[in-house]
C-alpha cells in the first residue's frame, strides 16, 4: 500500500509550504485519498477551500506523517470526500457556503454557516447578491409510531453560545438529535485575508474564547514555519506555560460544570473557586484572565515576572491541596456516579473514523495527542502522561479531564523551575514572494490545526480548524437512545465550541 509520502509523489509538490509537504494532485489521486480515509488507514486533519482550489490535510496514525494534498477547480467543482467519509460532510458544505465550490456526490447539500441572512452568496468565491430570505432549513426526519419533535434553542436559558438542537424522541428516549449551528459566525476568514500578521494573530486568538492560547499557539507556529523563523527558547517554554495554565483552568471548570448538570452543584461551587484561583495568576503573571495577546509570531509579547511565578505557584498548591478531595467526593457520590457511568457512550470505532481528538478521543481509546504525537517543543523534554481510556462514557470524560490537571500541574513545575533566560521573540522577516505554513496545536479540546499563506508581509488565506468540527457529529451520535434529560449531561462532557466551528 502507498504510503502518504508516495501520494505526493503523484503531483506536483508546492516548494513553499512547511513543515509538512503539499502536493497539487488530480482527481484521481483526491478520490484514491478520500477512500484510504474511508478504509481507516489515515485519518483527517482538515477540509478547507480557496475560490478555485480545495485543500485536504492527512495525517497516517501509524507513522504520524503529515500531508496536504490540494485539488484545483477551475468549474468550481470538486470529488466529494464526504461521500466515502462522513467527517468532511460539514466541511464540504462549509466550503459550498463560503467559496461557492460544490462537492459532486456530496450526500448531504444543505447549507451549514449560510443562514440566509449575508445578503450574499458565496462570500469569498463568486459573491452573488442574495437579500436575505426566510427559507426555512431542512431537518431530517425519523419515522415510527409515536414520534414526537423537541426544539431547544438557538437562544438558551444560560449565558452560553447559540445553538440549535432538535430532537426526536419517542418517550423520554432520543430516536434522533440533529444539530444546526452557524450563529456565530464572525467572517474570520474573510477578516483574515489581506490582513498583516499582528493583526491575524489577534483574529486568530479571538476564534473561540476559551481557546486564545491554543489558537495564537497555532497560527504562529504556522507563520513562523512559513516565514522559517526560529523562536528564542525562553519564548518556545513560556508558550507552553501558557498553554498549560489555559488547560488547567478549563478542565476545572468542565469538571465543575458537569457534575453541575448532574444537579451536584457543589463539585461546581469549588471548582469554579479553583479555576478562578488560574485565571487570577494568569492575569498577574502576563496581564490577562485569559492570556490573550500574549504569543504573537516570533516569540511571545509578555515576560514573566518573579512574582507571576510566585502567583502561579500559590495556585497549583492551593488547587494540590483540595483537588484530591473534590475527586474523592465525585467517586463516592452514587446518585452522581448513576448519572455519568454509561451515559452517553462513544464507541472507539466512532473516536477513530472522526479522529476525535482531546478528551473526547481519549476516553474512547484514541491516544492522539500533539503535545506527544507530534511532540513540539518544548514537550520533547517534558515528561509527561497520556490517560486514555476505552469506556467513552461521561464518567470516562470525566476521569480523562482529571487525569489531565494532573498532568498540566507537573508539566508547569517543570517548565517554571527549567525556564531558560534569553530574548523573548524574533522579528519576521519580509519576504515578498507567498510562503506557506501549517501547525497543529494541542488545545484543551483536543489539536487546533491552522494552514496560511503568506504574501509580500500579508495573509493571503488562513484557514484555522477547531477539534469541534469533528466532536459536534459525535455528540449527535452518543445522545441516541439515551434519555433527553441526559442531553445537558453529554454535551457539557464533550463541551464543543461554538464560536470555534462557526468561523
Amino acid at each position: 500500500m502507498p504510503s502518504l509520502i508516495d501520494l505526493m509523489l503523484e503531483g506536483r509538490a508546492v516548494e513553499q509550504h512547511r513543515p509538512w509537504p503539499r502536493a497539487v494532485v488530480d482527481a484521481a489521486v483526491w478520490n484514491f485519498a478520500a477512500r484510504e480515509l474511508a478504509h481507516g488507514r489515515w485519518s483527517l486533519l482538515g477540509l478547507w477551500g480557496e475560490p478555485t482550489a480545495v485543500h485536504m490535510a492527512i495525517i497516517d496514525g501509524q507513522t504520524a506523517e503529515i500531508a496536504v494534498v490540494s485539488l484545483d477547480c477551475p468549474d468550481r467543482i470538486y470529488p466529494s470526500v464526504g461521500l466515502h467519509h462522513p467527517p468532511a460532510l460539514r466541511l464540504e458544505r462549509s466550503i459550498r457556503d463560503l467559496y461557492g465550490l460544490s462537492a459532486e456526490g456530496l450526500p448531504d447539500t444543505r447549507p451549514w454557516l449560510d443562514h440566509d441572512q449575508w445578503g450574499v452568496r458565496f462570500p469569498l468565491g463568486g459573491r452573488i447578491d442574495a437579500p436575505p430570505g426566510a427559507a426555512p432549513y431542512r431537518f431530517l426526519t425519523a419515522e415510527g409510531h409515536g414520534m414526537h419533535q423537541i426544539a431547544v434553542g438557538p437562544v438558551h436559558a444560560g449565558i452560553i453560545e447559540p445553538g440549535h438542537f432538535r430532537f426526536t424522541a419517542s418517550g423520554e428516549t432520543v430516536v434522533r438529535l440533529e444539530q444546526r449551528l452557524g450563529y456565530t459566525h464572525k467572517g474570520i476568514e474573510g477578516l483574515m485575508t489581506g490582513a498583516s500578521l499582528e493583526r491575524a494573530a489577534k483574529l486568530a486568538g479571538r476564534v473561540s474564547g476559551d481557546s486564545t492560547v491554543a489558537y495564537a499557539y497555532a497560527f504562529s507556529r504556522a507563520a513562523e514555519a512559513a516565514l522559517q523563523l526560529v523562536v528564542p527558547d525562553r519564548a518556545v517554554w513560556l508558550r507552553a506555560l501558557l498553554a498549560e495554565l489555559e488547560r488547567l483552568a478549563n478542565h476545572l471548570g468542565d469538571i465543575g460544570a458537569i457534575c453541575n448538570d448532574a444537579s451536584f452543584s457543589l463539585m461546581q461551587a469549588h471548582c469554579s473557586v479553583l479555576r478562578e484561583s488560574v485565571l487570577r495568576a494568569s492575569h498577574s503573571a502576563f496581564g490577562h484572565r485569559l492570556l490573550r495577546d500574549v504569543i504573537v509570531p516570533g516569540g511571545v509579547a509578555r515576560d514573566i515576572s518573579e512574582e507571576g511565578a510566585e502567583a502561579i505557584q500559590a495556585a497549583l498548591d492551593n488547587i494540590r491541596l483540595r483537588f484530591p478531595a473534590l475527586i474523592e467526593l465525585y467517586d463516592n457520590t452514587a446518585s452522581l456516579q448513576d448519572r455519568t457511568v454509561d451515559t452517553g457512550v462513544l464507541t472507539s470505532a466512532l473516536a477513530r473514523q472522526y479522529a476525535a481528538g482531546g478528551t473526547v478521543g481519549r476516553a474512547s481509546g484514541r491516544s492522539f495527542d500533539a503535545r506527544r504525537s507530534l511532540a513540539y517543543p518544548p514537550y520533547d523534554s517534558l515528561r509527561f502522561e497520556i490517560p486514555v481510556l476505552t469506556e467513552g462514557d461521561v464518567n470516562a470524560r470525566v476521569w480523562i479531564r482529571v487525569r489531565e490537571v494532573e498532568q498540566s500541574l507537573a508539566l508547569i513545575d517543570q517548565i517554571l523551575s527549567r525556564l531558560p533566560p534569553g530574548p523573548l521573540g524574533t522579528h519576521a522577516a519580509h519576504r515578498r514572494e507567498p510562503r506557506e505554513g501549517m501547525a497543529i496545536v494541542e488545545g484543551f479540546r483536543g489539536d487546533v490545526l491552522v494552514w496560511l499563506r503568506v504574501h509580500d508581509g500579508l495573509i493571503e488565506r488562513c484557514h484555522l480548524r477547531d477539534p469541534s468540527w469533528f466532536q459536534w457529529p459525535l455528540l449527535e451520535a452518543v445522545i441516541e437512545n439515551n434519555i433527553v434529560a441526559d442531553f445537558p449531561l453529554c454535551n457539557k462532557s464533550f463541551n464543543c465550541s461554538y464560536s470555534g466551528q462557526d468561523l
